[in-house]
């Protein structure tokens, strides 16, 4: 737009500027002209013996004679005014033969100027010194019309010089008008860009996990009643979301009581192995329905955040797995911090510790500063995760064939956990392979709270 408007600004300079230069040149030219060849038609009506009597009491003003030979050479004729010069002696009904003119910047230091009256010396000599010190501002025109007896009647008349700062004042007024368009223009497209911004950054802001934002209507009506849309329909979503919370609430207690009734009666059953096999498949959908219903409400959990020593959060999972025997290990670090909600992040810290102890054996756990970002370390001697399934492991009930699968334990929602309760906190979880085999995995937390 600001460019489209300069080219349209400098469009109408130039076709102003044209215009303005013929308009001044016109008002400074044709007077002299007329006067000129008004002069030139009573000189021609006259005998030739009368002639230099007229011409001697003009003389002293105008400065006019008739000569054998024009004033004007050949090669200094300005054809416009030459031009000039013919139409209006046509128009006048004085016959010529031929017309030379041309401008010169030498002006004559005494004498009077175009419109003066005659009168005394001193004034004419007070005249005389202005045009000295004013002379810049004036210009002579010679003015030369050969008659129809072959005399040139030779005329020099000093008329102002057009304004030198014609240009320059034309193009500060054009500059300034389109500064001041673009200002306006600059003011309705922000007007209307920031009110974008907001609704396009609370929309990418917004993951699926916590409230769904809201966007505080300003700019246009119409960019308001776009903007009240979308805080509606936010509002809508998070009515959805907390539908869905209390539905799945419903659906786990509806499923844990049968799922314990079945438990209680096949303690009962014989032979003992095949109720082992019963008590660990209940067992199994138990987890299974209790990862599920974690994953669904990640992000959206009532619990408040507030700062934590992630060392100490990591080193009492770390713990609770070593009573149980396995070979885990915390590193010790520097102590880092960050506001998190403990109950989701400590599940997803043991549900990648768990991982690591079933698919890797030993594991170790280390807290480590990242940047701007706090990160917590999980890695494992295990085989490792092919490079083209590190994202695809990630997702909901995926299970990698050879190694997470359901006789290991695995549900396929471990890491799809782990990734929604560091995507809850803004952060991520970051899934490399070890440079000496093994399994690593990251969970990033920003050390400020990110709202979302």
């Amino acid at each position: 737009m600001a460019a489209a408007l300069l080219i349209a600004q400098a469009i109408n300079f130039g076709l102003v500027f044209n215009e303005r230069q013929r308009a001044t040149r016109a008002q400074i030219e044709s007077p002299a002209i007329g006067r000129f060849v008004g002069f030139a038609q009573r000189v021609a009506a006259l005998p030739a013996g009368q002639r230099g009597q007229l011409l001697a009491n003009v003389s002293r003003r105008s400065r006019f004679s008739i000569d054998r030979e024009s004033a004007v050479r050949a090669d200094r004729n300005n054809a416009r005014l030459a031009d000039r010069l013919r139409e209006s002696a046509e128009v006048n009904g004085l016959a010529i033969r031929d017309a030379r003119a041309a401008a010169s910047d030498e002006v004559p230091g005494r004498g009077p100027r175009p419109g003066d009256r005659a009168g005394r010396g001193g004034e004419r000599g007070e005249r005389g010194e202005r045009g000295e010190r004013g002379g810049h501002r004036w210009q002579t025109l010679m003015l030369s019309i050969q008659l129809a007896d072959g005399n040139w009647f030779n005329g020099r008349l000093v008329v102002p010089r057009p304004d030198p700062w014609l240009g320059a004042r034309l193009a500060g007024s054009t500059l300034l008008i389109y500064l001041l368009i673009l200002a306006a223009m600059i003011w309705v497209a922000a007007r209307l860009a920031r009110p974008l911004r907001d609704l396009t950054a609370a929309a990418d802001r917004f993951q699926g996990r916590g409230e769904a934002p809201r966007v505080t209507p300003s700019g246009p009506a119409d960019l308001k009643r776009a903007i009240l849309a979308f805080n509606a329909m936010s509002a809508r979503v998070s009515a959805m979301f907390d539908e869905k919370d209390r539905m799945l609430g419903a659906i786990g207690h509806d499923m844990r009581t049968p799922l314990a009734s079945l438990r209680i009666r096949v303690e009962s059953m014989e032979p003992e192995a095949e109720r082992e096999k019963i008590v660990a498949t209940i067992e199994e959908m138990t987890a299974m329905l209790d990862d599920t219903l974690a994953l669904a409400r990640a992000g959206r959990a009532s619990e408040a955040r507030r700062p934590i020593d992630l060392n100490a959060l990591a080193d009492t999972v770390v713990e609770e797995f070593r009573e149980l025997g396995h070979d885990v290990e915390m590193i010790a670090g520097e102590r880092q911090t960050a506001p998190v909600q403990a109950n989701l992040l400590r599940r997803a810290v043991r549900n990648l510790v768990e991982n690591g102890v079933k698919h890797g054996g030993a594991v170790r756990v280390a807290v480590r500063a990242a940047g701007e970002r706090a990160a917590i370390e999980i890695s494992d001697n295990g085989p490792g995760i092919p490079e083209a399934e590190l994202d695809t492991v990630q997702e909901p009930f995926v299970r990698l064939e050879a190694s997470r699968n359901r006789e290991t334990g695995g549900s396929g929602l471990g890491l799809a956990l782990a990734r929604a309760a560091a995507e809850a906190h803004g952060g991520a979880l970051e899934l490399s392979n070890g440079a000496e085999g093994g399994l690593i995995a990251r969970i990033l937390l920003p050390k400020t709270s990110v709202a979302g």
